[in-house]
């Protein structure tokens, strides 16, 4: 199946506001939790309703509504309309496979980026789809099931860190597209660690598992570079968003976000031309070993010419040959036969052949 792009079939002709779910289910019951506080105060836990979240609105604190799991439709209704949101904003959220994007509508932001985590056990990459909505006082945020990545972001909540306690939701915000981005940059450069490490490898013992694990990695740095380039885009666009619902203060925070962003795209590219130098070097380095395996036979090719010459005469089924009955005969032969192989490497020898 491509990796590019999916589409089922039964989605076909579904409206842009449906309210349907496109993606993997990852999580059998939604989660929800919420996050309020301001500089002195903390209120943190979980919820099993939406109406529980919607008195928060009304707060003059900074709420962080998290909810795992995108699946239940009528969760995303009582969302829709608990916070007047366009039904066609949690469409969005619920369509796991859309490219990244920001849109901003007349009463919020909808933000949405893939986060890239690596599978310990096996080491694959694992995608997942998040997104954000900023409102004037609740940030709510959409992952497709629960973890742990935005646990940092919570601990400096919990411990009081005075820029994050004083600031408003959308610092929040790029607080937690700051943990993506960087999630971005570590990945990058696991990989970057093995990519290097191949260097070595290919001067010392080139095989075919080198170039089995040079092809892994294109391919893996291939998808890397599909999730983060629209990253990239997404984030530039939002650096430059003119909307209320972003302080000014913040803007450099966005900026330093696209900082980041582009450091890890030019870390995939680097990546990518590091492999594929790796690869020419490899084939060029086959190549001279081919080329000196070739050079051998020929040479050796090239004295036994000769050679065979002077044994076929002597092999030859005539009744007289003058030297036949000598009874030095072979060991002139050979003595001759010695001289031109002796010869002809030290003539290649001179030509700098050998």
């Amino acid at each position: 199946m491509s990796k590019l792009i999916k589409k089922q079939k039964k989605e076909i002709g579904i409206g842009p506001d449906a309210l349907y779910f496109r993606g993997q289910k990852k999580l059998e019951n939604v989660l929800l939790r919420i996050i309020d506080f301001d500089e002195n105060n903390l209120e943190e836990s979980a919820i099993k309703t939406v109406q529980e979240v919607l008195k928060y609105q009304h707060k003059n604190t900074v709420t962080w509504f998290n909810i795992d799991g995108l699946h239940n439709e009528k969760i995303m209704k009582e969302i829709a309309n608990g916070f007047n949101l366009d039904t066609l904003i949690l469409a969005n959220v619920m369509d796991t496979l859309a490219r990244p994007k920001v849109v901003e509508h007349s009463n919020c932001i909808l933000i949405s980026i893939k986060m890239l985590q690596q599978n310990e056990q096996t080491n694959d990459i694992i995608v997942e789809n998040l997104s954000l909505v900023i409102t004037e006082k609740v940030l709510i945020s959409f992952q497709e099931k629960k973890g742990d990545v935005f646990e940092p972001v919570r601990t400096r909540i919990r411990d009081q860190k005075k820029r994050i306690r004083n600031s408003g939701i959308d610092y929040l915000a790029f607080a937690l597209l700051d943990i993506v981005v960087d999630n971005y940059i570590f990945m990058i450069s696991e990989f970057g660690d093995k990519i290097e490490d191949l260097e070595e490898k290919l001067i010392n013992d080139p095989n075919q598992s080198v170039i089995d694990e040079i092809n892994t990695y294109k391919k893996e740095l291939n998808f890397l570079r599909k999730n983060i380039n629209p990253a990239k885009e997404m984030i530039l666009t939002l650096s430059k968003l003119d909307s209320d619902l972003i302080a000014e203060s913040s803007e450099i925070h966005f900026k330093e976000l696209l900082n980041n962003i582009n450091h890890a795209v030019e870390a995939t590219d680097n990546y990518r031309e590091i492999l594929s130098d790796q690869l020419n070097i490899y084939h060029t380095t086959m190549s001279t070993r081919l080329n000196d395996i070739m050079k051998f036979l020929t040479v050796f090719s090239v004295i036994f010419i000769p050679l065979t010459f002077i044994a076929g005469i002597y092999g030859t089924n005539f009744d007289i040959l003058p030297e036949l009955h000598y009874k030095y005969s072979y060991f002139i032969m050979l003595a001759v036969m010695l001289s031109i192989a002796v010869g002809m490497l030290v003539y290649f020898k001179r030509k700098k052949w050998l």
